[in-house]
């Protein structure tokens, strides 16, 4: 779960720009952040010229940032499908789905139809994401991976899908943060050379501390539940002891092995309830915006964890550190 996070930049400025649902329900004057009733011309074109170049930086600086300093290669693909249990894999689809679902409320800002709007966005999305897999392809030291098109393709398609039969989002997909302490000694000298230590860095590759969530919103589907439209409830998967794609057994650069194959790599499943932040009502376009913000990740709530392990673990406030966690089973 590399570069391709920096498209998540696009994400929250087209958040903060476009509140998920138009707020002249709550107004009687109508805002130039409101949907338009037919195409815009003027905003297609603005907007489509401003993705083009946010686009074009974002690639431009990947590949500063990333590539230039590798090897390159004539294009080949690389099968990683078992790298990292494949957390690596369901953080792909998770940008796939975020930045389809944010370029959805652009398109239907442009004007364009709920059709038309859920198939650009999720195509669009899809192209976006899975362009990374051209630098990839030409780096000699990784490869296009199929694996990966189809984690971006399934992210999109989760977001066109809903937004072709509901126009709405009831199955949401979100991110999760932790920041559990790594052992001392060569396993947390390891943990710091893959994952880094500052927060951003372990939010974007910490692979044994990010949770990808399928979020599920009752109200969407029932009026039984009108009363509560914020409530959801979410399943949650991630993994822990990676200290490599495969194995936990490296070589330093000093040529010095280390085999920590003892120490099991594992599967993490939780159960949770979540908050559906664009279901709370406000006339403030600035609070919407922060909802709609904060409705990307996965916030603290409890949660019950069951891992490969055999273990079954309660946690009170299952987010970054601040959790106490118990065990039923151990």
């Amino acid at each position: 779960m590399r570069s391709y996070k920096l498209l998540f930049i696009f994400i929250v400025l087209s958040k903060c720009l476009l509140a998920q649902d138009s707020i002249q329900k709550y107004r009687k004057e109508k805002s130039i952040l409101d949907y338009s009733p037919t195409e815009n011309k003027g905003r297609i074109i603005a907007l489509s010229s401003t993705m083009g170049l946010v686009y074009s930086g974002a690639m431009i600086g990947l590949n500063e940032l990333w590539y230039v300093n590798y090897p390159r290669s004539s294009y080949h693909l690389f099968e990683d499908s078992g790298e990292w249990l494949q957390i690596d894999k369901c953080g792909h689809a998770h940008s796939a789905y975020s930045v389809s679902q944010n370029l959805y409320h652009v398109f239907r800002w442009m004007g364009l139809n709920q059709k038309k709007s859920a198939v650009f966005s999720s195509l669009t999305g899809f192209l976006a994401i899975s362009s990374i897999e051209i630098y990839d392809g030409f780096s000699a030291e990784y490869g296009a991976s199929l694996s990966d098109l189809g984690a971006n393709a399934f992210g999109s398609v989760l977001a066109l899908s809903q937004n072709l039969a509901w126009g709405q989002q009831r199955i949401q997909m979100k991110q999760s943060v932790h920041l559990d302490k790594y052992p001392g000694g060569d396993l947390g000298t390891r943990a710091k050379d893959l994952y880094g230590s500052s927060l951003i860095e372990r939010a974007f590759k910490d692979y044994n501390n990010i949770n990808i969530w399928l979020s599920v919103n009752p109200a969407k589907f029932t009026p039984k539940w009108k009363h509560a439209k914020w409530i959801s409830f979410a399943v949650g998967y991630g993994a822990g002891n990676l200290y490599g794609g495969y194995t936990n057994v490296w070589t330093t650069k000093d040529g010095i092995k280390h085999d920590y194959s003892n120490v099991k790599r594992y599967r993490k499943f939780f159960i949770s309830v979540d908050y559906d932040l664009t279901q709370i009502k406000t006339r403030s376009r600035v609070l919407k915006a922060t909802f709609n913000v904060l409705n990307m990740i996965k916030l603290p709530a409890p949660a019950i964890e069951f891992n490969t392990l055999g273990q079954v673990i309660v946690h009170p406030i299952y987010f970054l550190n601040l959790d106490i966690p118990f065990y039923l089973k151990k």
